[in-house]
């Protein structure tokens, strides 16, 4: 990618200005509460798509293994939404601002998650095509949203951030993904716990969805009261935004999109795989009488299990950002993902080893999340200039989305059925997506020196 220094200043005297006016606290709040409300609406659907979907909405498919699949399918149609969202919101986001399209890509993300909680069941009179086409047209709004979401709320983050801090100022958007997961699965867990199963797959697995527009309003509020980012104003004083975001990234930075994209490839495959995949298997019965077996977990108790991984997701997510700027964002990310690779591998003797085996599946995996996870709200943007960085990033955070994401649930549960009940093929899979994400790395370098306020796309 070719860039030039803009207006000849130092890279980082932007950065106390804009702390003046948008302290650490408003940023803190403002790029957390919008990944919180994407990863709370997210796990509302995923839980919801494993405990109640398949048999709400689509009850004619032919046995419990095709109506999870089904509902899967649709848990995938926002991940193919999302790449759309990043170009739409990008766009903007180049050309008007992050905190004009924060707000915008907040609106349409909440509105759709309210809306399926209104949703009836497909057994409803005149609702039996209507019922999965409304969830599938309000996943897809969903995806549009949550497309230009993450990248707004990283940059938010670390066009704010201090020198030498974009790594420990990123992990605030990421820690929506732990608080997002707590919030929904608590709200799942208490309606599981205080209403009967009747009641909860009549109208309590509407509350989740419905209790969103709560927070957001809340987010809205917080957002609204931001000043812009010290790196938009610098392309805005430069009169270098760009007419078309998306042409401008292809044309300077297309390798940049392709590395960015694999980058993230493991670090979605294991997200989905340790709160999707391990609900599904834990829960399911251990003698079926169609589909593969599984654990035969109370769901309840399975989701206490992973809250308490979660909260080890959120430490280590809080530690990857000091780790990043120490040693690197490639040395860290290498050093994690071989981890990964080595963790697929425990799938099999972990999942066998009774509470105390799958408790320890469950620690470990979102350990190895947070440490991934943590600081790709630095990485990605870094490998973008100024005048296309929404664009670049939101792009590269998507696709992955759709390789390592849409599609993981439903190529677990096939591997989980095609092994007989065993998960060793989908800890392989883990494996192969890590190793792929290697690759990605050691092509490419080191960011974390780049003049990030600075420079901007030919």
């Amino acid at each position: 990618m070719s860039t030039t220094a803009a207006l000849g200043v130092d890279p980082d005297a932007a950065a106390p200005r804009a702390q003046a006016e948008n302290s650490r606290g408003r940023v803190v709040v403002a790029s957390l509460i919008g990944t919180s409300i994407e990863f709370y609406d997210f796990y509302a659907y995923a839980t919801a798509a494993v405990l109640v979907f398949p048999a709400l909405f689509f009850p004619n498919a032919q046995d419990p293994t095709t109506q999870l699949l089904s509902s899967f399918a649709v848990f995938g149609v926002a991940f193919v939404a999302r790449p759309l969202g990043s170009i739409l919101f990008g766009h903007f986001g180049d050309r008007v601002g992050r905190k004009t399209t924060l707000v915008a890509s907040l609106l349409t993300m909440g509105v759709a998650t309210v809306l399926i909680g209104l949703i009836p069941p497909a057994a409803t009179p005149g609702w039996t095509v209507l019922a999965p086409a409304a969830l599938v047209l309000c996943r897809f709004t969903q995806g549009l949203g949550l497309g230009g979401e993450w990248s707004g709320a990283a940059l938010l983050a670390t066009e704010n951030a201090p020198a030498g801090k974009r790594a420990v100022w990123g992990t605030f958007p990421q820690l929506g993904a732990p608080i997002g997961f707590i919030l929904a699965n608590t709200v799942f867990i208490a309606l599981s716990t205080f209403s009967s199963p009747e009641a909860f797959a009549s109208w309590g697995w509407r509350v989740p969805f419905l209790a969103s527009s709560v927070l957001v309003i809340i987010g809205l509020w917080v957002r609204l009261k931001l000043i812009e980012t010290p790196a938009f104003r610098k392309v805005q004083e430069a009169d270098a935004v760009v007419a078309v975001p998306l042409a401008a990234v292809v044309r300077t930075s297309w390798t940049k999109l392709i590395s960015g994209t694999f980058i993230m490839l493991a670090t979605y495959v294991l997200f989905y795989l340790m709160t999707t995949f391990t609900l599904t298997f834990g829960t399911a019965s251990t003698r079926p009488e169609t589909g593969p077996a599984g654990l035969g977990y109370e769901r309840v108790e399975f989701l206490w299990m992973l809250i308490i991984g979660v909260v080890f997701f959120g430490m280590t997510t809080l530690a990857s950002g000091p780790l990043a700027e120490r040693f690197g964002r490639r040395k860290h990310l290498i050093v994690v993902t071989i981890a990964i690779a080595a963790f697929g591998a425990l799938f099999v003797p972990l999942f066998a080893g009774g509470a105390v085996g799958v408790q320890t599946l469950l620690i470990v995996g979102f350990c190895l999340m947070g440490l991934t996870f943590g600081p790709m709200a630095a990485v990605l943007p870094e490998l973008f200039a100024a005048n296309v960085r929404y664009t670049g990033s939101a792009i590269a955070y998507n696709v992955s989305s759709i390789l390592g994401a849409a599609v993981a649930p439903f190529i677990a549960v096939w591997l989980w059925s095609k092994g007989g009940g065993s998960p060793v093929l989908v800890g392989v899979y883990l494996s192969v997506m890590a190793v792929i994400t290697l690759v990605a790395l050691a092509l490419e370098k080191e960011t974390q020196h780049i003049d990030y306020n600075g420079h901007l796309a030919d």
